[in-house]
């Protein structure tokens, strides 16, 4: 991600094509086969990406991947 330079939403998705997004510039990221989730929220004007939550699939499914925040 250091290096990507996403525009938009398909930018994201012709790189990872089983991201997810999920409202609010937020994105879910598939890591290690579907054993971890990622999700993150995209500034695109500024080329930032903010880490909202990361843990297993299970921990991902007790969380709003619209309103989650890192801790």
């Amino acid at each position: 991600m250091a290096k990507a330079k996403w525009t938009n939403t398909q930018d994201i998705k012709n790189r990872y094509a089983s991201a997810s997004f999920v409202g609010c510039n937020r994105v879910v990221f598939n890591l290690k086969g579907n054993e971890y989730r990622l999700i993150v929220a995209v500034a695109y004007r500024i080329g930032a990406v903010y880490i909202k939550f990361i843990g297993t699939h299970a921990e991902y499914d007790k969380v709003d991947a619209e309103t989650v925040e890192t801790e």
